[in-house]
């Protein structure tokens, strides 16, 4: 990857860019609005909302205002918790869709798997995603994935697929890798998307990140998206700041060593956020 221009192909042809906006806790409003349009304007190309999150209507009328056409832009949004089943996923799409305003997504996710043990988890997590494969086939998204699947849910979920996700959006940062997770996303030609590559500010005071970050005069944002990178993880740092929006793209123009790749995937575990799956 040598630039935002770069892509992922996903495993049913469609690019998917390396980096992207994530806009988890953004304000709806002009808060969401302007980081978009800061986004855009720095180069990014990919948005990530979610309905979980307040800020579609935001980010909707973002993409309209921003001065880029639909075609050249990356939309991922997420299906509420509440709203797992077929029938209400397919109700709560049209709502993700009237609250954007656009007429396709590229990218659509299961938000989180109902946990392990509870009753009919795995019938429940099913009839959910043949609702994502009904709005897939119908051509009203692009791709399909799911977020924070552990690799029992994607096992269980796979066995009865028709479509096998495309993609898996984790929480993943030095801090909190998830290796068995990502491993198993790798043998099934899922990519992974790292939700809080910045481990939500936890990684910005770590001292060995920051004596790392300092061979390359970066900073340790920096170093985390272009550790995700090498990794072959497409993250997605989030900022309300246009500089830091613009800083946390501006990795192409460095390379982590082997040695210091080697030293950031073995640190021990200190960046989980508290939200588990199960």
């Amino acid at each position: 990857m040598k630039s935002l221009n770069d892509c992922y192909t996903l495993r049913n042809g469609y690019k998917i860019p390396c980096v992207g906006l994530g806009t988890w806790q953004t304000p709806d409003g002009d808060v969401v609005i302007q980081a978009v349009k800061a986004a855009v304007n720095a180069g990014y190309k990919l948005i990530d909302t979610a309905a979980g999150y307040g800020n579609e209507k935001g980010v909707g009328d973002a993409i309209k205002e921003c001065g880029v056409s639909r075609e050249d832009l990356f939309i991922i949004s997420k299906l509420r918790n509440a709203e797992r089943s077929y029938d209400r996923a397919l109700r709560a799409f049209d709502k993700t869709m009237e609250e954007l305003q656009l007429e396709y997504l590229d990218l659509y996710m299961i938000h989180w798997p109902i946990k392990k043990g509870t009753e009919g988890w795995e019938e429940t997590n099913l009839d959910t995603w043949k609702a994502l494969e009904k709005i897939y086939n119908d051509g009203r998204v692009k791709s399909i994935g799911v977020c924070n699947f552990l690799t029992h849910h994607l096992k269980s979920l796979i066995d009865g697929a028709e479509v096998v996700p495309m993609v898996d959006q984790i929480e993943f940062n030095p801090g909190y890798m998830q290796k068995d997770t990502v491993a198993f996303c790798r043998e099934n030609e899922i990519l992974v998307q790292a939700w809080s590559p910045l481990g939500t500010g936890r990684m910005l005071s770590n001292e060995e990140l920051i004596s790392i970050a300092g061979k390359y005069n970066k900073s340790v944002a920096q170093l985390c998206v272009r550790w995700c990178i090498q990794n072959g993880v497409l993250p997605l740092p989030k900022s309300v700041t246009p500089s830091r929006i613009e800083e946390n793209a501006n990795v192409f123009d460095f390379s982590i060593s082997e040695a210091d790749m080697a030293t950031l995937c073995s640190m021990p575990e200190f960046g989980i956020s508290g939200f588990f799956p199960d």
